[in-house]
């Protein structure tokens, strides 16, 4: 019978042999993954007195919104953290030595083709980009889900997007979700799995998938999923000494909607303020100028993010009206951006480089933005206060876009560089 990826997952995970849009289910959990959150659930566990978990070992730690701890406050989460990860004897805890959790899942081979995986973020859909049905879940939730094993999901129905054309250099990955998200809104698949497919598609890196399904929860997704293919096989290869599923999407599948997108009419894309699906071409802008740049994160903190940011930034210098701050996804993405001189650029440039974390994408520390400034990012939100003060102004784009506007001071079209 033919089904949907989110479908054919959902089946397996409850013991079914199909399911449909709209019906209920309780699913076994391949994997959990926890950043800080675990202080609140380790507290909700505790507090019901539960001592142990369905399987500690199907669950993935690391520290990545706080680190360094920047307040005492922050300090106390991750003592409980730590204190979970001893009383639940977790034994895949990465601490503050492995980079953002997103990015960290999939370096590491926890976050597997066909798998169901939940997180107490909403960018775990992240892992779509290997054939995963990946999704974030609450606090409660969370809990209730690691203490039994399982938990309940609507079956949500799938929308896919067709992605034809070729994509003419500097456009990327994050200009055709943010294209995606500007004509379809922020709302086209609220509680709905995405399946990318296309051409495209299948010439992405898996790096380009990862900022693509990173993003799918800002159009609504529930999972945001691409096909396996050899480039998966490959990513997977070094990380996981096992079978790969082979996910692939079928054609007579029940699917709601189809979009088609022709990336080759596309050119930069900018989110303006103060959401992800007011998008407009680069072009299109009127001189805005900025005093921040941020390039990285779990959306665009990877290799090819930084070298294709570093390939504009060298014999350049920052604007000296603009801070260019650097996050690398993880530790392995930092020491290979060391290695092949990538962040000597970006330094030489006049950027900062920043540790592995969250930092202020979500306004936690290490960059937050003063009443009036501006911020261009790499990042996957811009709403009202997001980064700093409620007075601030995010904008969204790709690296290109990022390290072009460091230079020139303003929000830039990287094709002039």
């Amino acid at each position: 019978m033919a089904m949907t990826v989110a479908e054919k997952v959902l089946a397996r995970a409850s013991g079914k042999d199909a399911v449909k849009p709209g019906e209920y289910v309780t699913a076994r959990i391949d994997k959990f993954m926890c950043h800080e959150a675990l202080a609140a659930v380790y507290l909700n566990l505790s507090g019901a007195g539960i001592h142990e978990l369905d399987d500690p070992d199907r669950v993935v730690v690391t520290l990545d919104h706080y680190v360094p701890a920047p307040t005492e406050r922050a300090a106390s989460i991750h003592q409980f953290v730590r204190a979970a990860v001893n009383q639940y004897k977790i034994k895949h805890y990465y601490g503050e030595r492995a980079g953002i959790a997103h990015q960290v899942m999939m370096e590491k081979g926890h976050a597997l083709p066909g798998e169901l995986v939940v997180g107490t973020d909403s960018h775990t859909c992240t892992y779509g980009a290997l054939g995963v049905a990946s999704t974030g879940i609450g606090i409660t939730d969370m809990t209730y889900a690691m203490a039994m094993g399982n938990l309940w999901f609507r079956v949500p129905e799938t929308v896919r997007f067709v992605m034809n054309g070729t994509m003419r250099h500097p456009v990327t990955s994050k200009d055709i979700i943010l294209h995606i998200a500007g004509k379809h809104t922020a709302e086209v698949a609220q509680y709905k799995s995405v399946e990318f497919t296309g051409p495209v598609a299948g010439e992405m890196s898996v790096a380009g998938r990862m900022t693509v399904s990173n993003m799918a929860v800002e159009i609504g997704a529930k999972f945001g999923i691409f096909e396996t293919d050899e480039k998966t096989r490959q990513f997977l290869a070094e990380r996981f000494d096992g079978d790969i599923e082979d996910i692939r999407f079928d054609s007579d599948a029940g699917i709601a909607e189809t979009h088609e997108v022709d990336v080759s009419v596309l050119e930069p894309q900018v989110a303006l303020p103060h959401s992800v699906d007011n998008v407009k071409p680069v072009s299109a802008l009127e001189r805005i100028e900025i005093q921040q740049a941020v390039l990285g994160s779990c959306t665009n903190g990877r290799l090819e993010d930084l070298r294709m940011a570093a390939d504009i930034l060298r014999g350049r210098e920052v604007h000296p009206n603009v801070r260019l701050l650097v996050i690398p996804a993880s530790w392995a993405i930092y020491r290979q951006a060391l290695d092949d001189g990538t962040l000597a650029a970006l330094v030489d440039a006049g950027g900062i480089i920043l540790n592995s974390s969250c930092g202020p994408c979500f306004g936690a520390h290490l960059g937050l933005l003063a009443s009036g400034e501006r911020c261009v990012s790499s990042t996957n939100r811009n709403f009202q206060g997001r980064m700093g003060s409620s007075r601030a102004e995010v904008y969204l784009a790709s690296p290109a876009t990022v390290a072009a506007s460091a230079v020139k001071g303003y929000i830039a079209d990287p094709r002039e560089m």
